[in-house]
């Protein structure tokens, strides 16, 4: 495993008072991707799939649509020509992913014989990329998948729930816990003992205030980062828990200015009085 030293301790520091970011999901992408090994960059794919995710759904949905993708792995034009590709029946190009081959063939059969589906694309679409992620060899990547997976289904099935709703028509994937939340009947979805923050996100999934929830949700997931991390130093786990950690911060300031500049400040308050945030996050 490669060891990066100077690159982890050469993160910048993330400025948090003004609202703003001095460095991005794109500009890591540009300076430090680069400098990792071929096999570590393959992890840090896994990461930046989710921006393909979005672009390869909108061109499936309208192939003129004005899409731009600075954060994905394959530009716009690619992500075209494979649907091309695949509604051709060309070969698979080991240059993709596998399941953007699935998921691709899946939709556009589904489109051409008008069928009416009960999991909608989007959902589709994540059981194919956290199955794949979750196969990588890393070991930490993988649970990180499985653990967003696991979070998503609960929320998902908890809501589900409160309306009355079907809940085989929501749930994604098919681990341990998706199978448990599918079948049981019980309160908990037969989660205990299976799955230990069930007691958390379930307090979670009551919040009233949307900002709120979006907020607590995204602490957990950086105190999952922080635990599952503990002891990796330098190594690419370290970068990609920074990437992950900076795409939570970026995403909160997209946001409406005056809004987003007041969830911001909160979330990052939290933070600081309920994880232990690294120096590299420190002003």
């Amino acid at each position: 495993m490669s060891n990066y030293y100077c690159l982890v301790t050469g993160l910048p520091d993330l400025s948090i008072d003004d609202g703003k970011l001095s460095y991005s999901v794109v500009d890591f992408k540009e300076s430090i991707y680069p400098q990792l090994s071929g096999e570590d960059q393959k992890i840090i794919d896994l990461f930046y799939l989710q921006y393909d995710n979005e672009c390869l759904l909108a061109l499936l949905k309208d192939r003129d649509a004005e899409v731009v993708n600075s954060r994905g792995n394959y530009s716009v034009e690619e992500l075209s020509a494979l649907i091309c590709s695949v509604a051709d029946g060309e070969v698979e190009n080991k240059k993709y992913p596998s399941y953007f081959y699935s998921f691709i063939s899946l939709y556009l059969k589904n489109k051409e014989l008008g069928e009416i589906v009960s999991v909608l694309p989007e959902d589709s679409l994540s059981a194919y990329y956290y199955h794949y992620a979750m196969q990588s060899k890393n070991k930490f990547v993988a649970a990180w998948f499985e653990f967003n997976l696991n979070l998503n289904n609960l929320l998902t099935a908890i809501t589900a729930r409160k309306y009355k709703l079907e809940l085989s028509s929501y749930i994604v994937g098919s681990n341990g816990v998706s199978e448990a939340i599918r079948t049981s009947n019980s309160r908990d979805f037969g989660l205990m003992g299976m799955f230990d923050m069930y007691d958390q996100i379930y307090r979670i999934s009551e919040l009233s205030d949307l900002v709120e929830k979006e907020r607590k949700i995204d602490i957990l997931k950086w105190e999952w980062l922080e635990d599952a991390s503990f002891f990796n130093y330098f190594s690419v786990e370290k970068l990609f828990v920074f990437l992950v950690k900076l795409s939570i911060i970026e995403r909160w300031i997209s946001l409406d200015r005056e809004k987003g500049s007041e969830i911001f400040r909160k979330i990052i308050e939290s933070l600081k009085n309920d994880v232990s945030i690294p120096d590299e996050f420190r002003k």
